[in-house]
């Protein structure tokens, strides 16, 4: 195998405990919650244990759901945190360079009736990606229904100093377009919608937005004559000067936007973020972070070019090897101990 895979794994999971529970430590928890994202040859967690079993290591799915249940998912945060740093560091990205970060929310519905007893009908995962460094960043987990207006703010906090938020139309609202323009460290793109009353002013600017709510901002037009579709976009970003930003460059900024689509087409079509398999919320924010935690090592896993250097080319790659060592379980055990 010619990859620095093994090594990755040895920094972030060789402090995962081994001995700090009798039945299920905390290194075997973790390496079957990234074996169950990562095996594309598993559709269950079922179906792993199984293949655990009959190849020499215990486990009951019983034991799995009462730890997914009661262990505090800090240890998979901290770990989501320390990837996305050495992901940071390997792209050594000038901190003066205008960075694009969009922003969306994407729903996973959710299928136990024990959630729906709870009012819990889906869960709302919020982010944002940096496109300079492929991080995601600005996690939110919202568990519940609720329109992309009434929450966010975290995930907007997380846009980079000298970073540029693109946000579609179900993030606008005049208050919050009204706190993104007093924010003078960061820019923003958000398309408002095309109900929204406009009046120009003598400047150039436009008031958005009728009575005493009325926000003064940039507002750029553009049309998909494809489509038919109208884009109104409200922005800070300066419109002359020496870091002037013209009206076709905002609308590029704007279809970049499409970036955070394809996170979630990744994570879904192939981390199994499509079916959320715990019954309990606890569960669910263990298996989310484990999703975002693969997709930051695929980002740092470097593969021989002539397999492709696509992160789906990447998780293919690791399949062909994953399937001489039985297991993701078996070959982290073999990477982190025996290497």
């Amino acid at each position: 195998m010619v990859s620095n895979f093994p090594a990755i794994v040895k920094r972030f999971l060789k402090d995962f405990p081994t001995d700090d529970y009798p039945v299920l430590d905390t290194f075997t928890f973790g390496s079957c919650w990234m074996s169950f994202v990562m095996d594309q040859s598993q559709s269950s967690m079922r179906d792993l244990f199984k293949r655990l079993n009959i190849r020499g290591i215990e486990m009951d799915i019983s034991t799995f759901s009462k730890a997914s249940k009661n262990r505090d998912p800090i240890i998979f945060h901290d770990l989501f945190l320390k990837s996305r740093n050495e992901l940071r560091k390997k792209n050594n990205i000038d901190s003066k360079a205008l960075v694009l970060f969009p922003i969306d929310s994407t729903i996973i519905s959710l299928t136990s009736k024990l959630l729906w007893k709870e009012g819990y009908h889906q869960v709302k995962l919020f982010s944002g990606i940096n496109l300079l460094t492929a991080e995601p960043d600005g996690i939110l987990i919202h568990f519940g229904q609720g329109h992309d207006s009434k929450y966010g703010e975290e995930t907007i906090a997380a846009t980079p100093k000298n970073g540029v938020s693109v946000m579609d139309r179900g993030f606008c609202k005049l208050e919050r377009i009204k706190n993104l323009i007093q924010d003078r460290e960061r820019y923003f793109v958000i398309r408002i919608k095309n109900d929204m009353s406009l009046e120009m002013l003598e400047n150039g600017k436009f008031l958005v937005g009728t009575g005493t709510k009325k926000v003064e901002c940039r507002i750029v037009n553009y049309c998909d004559l494809e489509e038919r579709t109208e884009f109104r976009l409200a922005t800070n970003l300066p419109e002359t000067g020496e870091f002037a930003v013209s009206n076709k460059e905002i609308g590029e900024f704007y279809r970049n936007r499409w970036q955070i689509e394809l996170l979630w087409k990744f994570l879904k079509m192939h981390l199994k973020l499509d079916r959320l398999i715990t019954k309990n919320t606890n569960g669910i924010e263990i298996q989310i972070y484990c999703c975002l935690i693969a997709y930051i090592v695929l980002q740092l896993v470097e593969t021989p070019k002539e397999f492709g250097e696509k992160i789906l080319d990447k998780l293919r790659y690791l399949q062909a090897f994953m399937c001489e060592n039985i297991s993701y379980v078996h070959w982290f055990r073999k990477m982190v101990f025996e290497q």
